[in-house]
């Protein structure tokens, strides 16, 4: 008898501000640590070290005991490219990447130079190697890596407009240099391992089912230069899923775990400050105040682990583990009843992003829907 297929859960952005990072995350360990590999995605530095980064809105440093409750949950590797892991600047690296180093888990996607941060993370399960490869798509280009600086890897999107590289900016148009980036990265994987992963940092926040222009295409670009898998994250809320040449695109994961005070107008960091209240008045929304650690859009409270089955043959099976997020922003498994809301919410915000339509079955298996 052949082996089993291995079983991989892929959550979005973590954030774990909050002391006892444990109790924020036991009510999705269960499934993280059911799988044979999880990964999700580490938003920001976990350091008391630093100096602030200037020109976005900084997230502080998050408590470095909370690696190991992420460890504890069952992550056994994390993307780290986004445009939030030098805010603390290389110091925040550098203490992010020996933490989890201690912790033996893998990582990817950030470093001392920008080689480091290309490089991708490999592990073995159920005899299957498997490689991860990450990436921001959003900026700011302060916070990439260099030949010499520390920072994050990162595929070049160009704005519309012409006006700098930044999450809030307009970005609409792929590079060939990003292209050009995940065919030799993703190369330098497959040589690796017999499955790539890709995770993108990337999409308009707080903001309900729409894709950024470049979305579809840096996908796509990631699929046809040889990954398996695509996963976003960044946004805030969960986005679509397609399948490109056979093989699944997850847009946009959502929060995996966020539970933060950084997001709220109270407090007294000025730039937070004002970020709050830019994003009232740039997404149209005002937060559940129920929801103090995890101010997002209200749709935000449907969410998902994404889930890949993989046969020792290469067949990928894509799904989804449905999380309902309690206040004040504590995700947990979702119940029956929930699970069909948020299959059915995934489904209309698929379509409504101009993907081809899904199905999200009872068991959370996601095919395409037929004419």
């Amino acid at each position: 008898m052949g082996q089993a297929a291995i079983s991989i859960l892929l959550t979005g952005d973590l954030v774990l501000d909050e002391p006892d990072g444990a109790h924020w995350l036991e009510g999705i360990a269960p499934a993280l640590r059911s799988a044979d590999l999880s990964i999700g995605h580490l938003e920001v530095p976990h350091t008391r070290r630093g100096a602030e980064l200037k020109g976005d809105v900084p997230a502080p440093g998050a408590p470095p005991e909370n690696l190991a409750a992420i460890a504890q949950a069952g992550f056994g590797m994390l993307s780290l490219a986004g445009n939030h892991i030098a805010d603390c600047g290389a110091e925040g690296i550098a203490d992010t990447i020996a933490g989890l180093d201690g912790l033996g888990v893998a990582h990817t996607g950030a470093g001392l130079t920008l080689a480091a941060a290309r490089r991708p993370a490999v592990t073995v399960v159920g005899g299957m190697a498997v490689a991860l490869l990450s990436y921001n798509c959003v900026g700011p280009e302060m916070s990439w890596a260099g030949e010499d600086q520390a920072g994050c890897a990162y595929l070049r999107i160009e704005t519309a407009d012409g006006a700098p590289i930044a999450p809030a900016a307009d970005l609409a148009i792929l590079t060939e240099e990003a292209v050009e980036t995940l065919r030799a990265d993703i190369a330098t994987a497959r040589d690796q391992a017999d499955l790539v992963l890709v995770a993108l940092h990337k999409g308009i926040v707080h903001t309900p089912a729409r894709l950024a222009p470049y979305e579809r295409a840096v996908s796509h670009a990631a699929i046809e230069a040889g990954a398996d898998a695509v996963t976003g994250h960044h946004a805030h809320i969960v986005r679509g899923i397609e399948f490109h040449r056979g093989k699944p695109i997850f847009h946009g994961l959502g929060n995996g775990c966020v539970v933060t005070r950084a997001l709220s107008p109270a407090q007294d960091h000025p730039a937070r400050a004002a970020w709050a209240q830019r994003r009232k008045a740039m997404f149209g929304f005002e937060p559940d105040p129920a929801y103090g650690l995890a101010p997002f859009h209200p749709e935000a409270v449907n969410a998902f682990i994404g889930r890949l089955s993989v046969g020792q043959d290469g067949a990928i099976r894509a799904g989804i583990v449905p999380v309902h997020v309690e206040p004040p922003g504590r995700p947990v498994l979702a119940s029956p009843e929930r699970a069909e809301e948020i299959g059915a919410y995934v489904e209309r915000i698929t379509r409504e992003a101009g993907l081809s339509a899904i199905k999200i079955g009872a068991d959370g298996w996601v095919s395409e829907e037929t004419a």
